[in-house]
């Protein structure tokens, strides 16, 4: 419940402060948590980035202004943080599909991204079962992708990033190069002010070397690691959202802002009893 009420604080100041400069920091600060662990929790709990979240409230409340009020789009430019009416109407336009001056008019369908709301729901219709595990440093090898989060277009992409990487030969050669049938989706490199992430398709690196593949390097970390039991993609977005929603709020853990892993262990992914697990690095609040 201190959870909640947390996140609604945030929220709240969101909506007080949408005509000023809004900091992430400091909305974390209201959330009495990192900077990194309230991005990360916002985005997997609502769908959209903070930054996105702000922009399209921002929209919402001006499109309102200008479709009642004969409010200046100067003006509106000035109050929602924009240097000129022209970078203004430009992405007031990506949002809403008309220039400022066209939503005047009557009969005009304009967009609405209403207040999010947060709600407890006490499900515990099944167990999640993990377990904490430290490791030191390793290396990885794969394919990288740079993807945006931008309402939600990574959760879109990357599984077509899978079915990219497995019909050129990519997670094949990965497999042959460390004599293994298990591969690692890795989300790394976070940049939340860009709404950017990279994604990995790779296998722990002992020495290989390849063509076409990058090597980066998993620090050192304290992990809770979620067994997933069911076909994919369905059962680990499942597990993804119930660590979220659930395993977060309800222990004194946070991220730790290193990067996530999925291990796919080798077997039949569309079947009812094939197995995977999420790797998440995180400290004790």
């Amino acid at each position: 419940m201190e959870w909640l009420n947390r996140m609604r604080d945030a929220i709240d100041y969101i909506e007080n402060n949408i005509e000023n400069e809004l900091d992430s920091e400091e909305i974390a600060k209201v959330a009495y948590c990192s900077t990194f662990h309230f991005q990360r929790m916002f985005l997997m709990l609502t769908g959209v980035t903070l930054k996105d979240y702000i922009r399209k409230r921002r929209f919402t409340l001006a499109a309102q202004e200008i479709s009642v009020f004969d409010t200046k789009v100067i003006d509106l430019a000035l109050k929602y943080g924009y240097d000129s009416p022209e970078s203004f109407s430009k992405a007031f336009r990506r949002i809403h599909g008309c220039t400022p001056s066209a939503a005047r008019k009557s009969g005009v369908k304009l967009k609405a991204f209403p207040r999010i709301s947060f709600h407890l729901y006490l499900k515990g219709d099944k167990d999640m079962d993990y377990r904490i595990v430290e490791r030191k440093e390793f290396k990885v090898i794969g394919k990288a992708l740079t993807v945006t989060t931008k309402d939600g277009e990574n959760f879109k992409r990357i599984p077509k990033f899978w079915d990219e990487c497995s019909k050129d030969g990519t997670c094949e050669k990965l497999c042959s190069l460390s004599n293994s049938e298990n591969l690692l989706g890795i989300c790394i490199d976070f940049d939340h002010e860009k709404e950017e992430i990279t994604y990995m398709i790779a296998v722990e690196d002992k020495g290989y070397s390849a063509d076409g593949f990058v090597i980066r390097v998993i620090p050192e970390a304290t992990w809770a690691v979620f067994t997933v039991v069911g076909p994919m993609p369905n059962a680990i977005q499942e597990v993804w959202n119930k660590i979220y929603q659930e395993w977060f709020p309800s222990t004194g853990y946070e991220h730790a802002q290193g990067p996530e892993l999925e291990v796919y262990f080798d077997g039949d992914a569309d079947s009812d009893d094939y197995r995977s697990e999420i790797w998440i690095p995180i400290i004790k609040k």
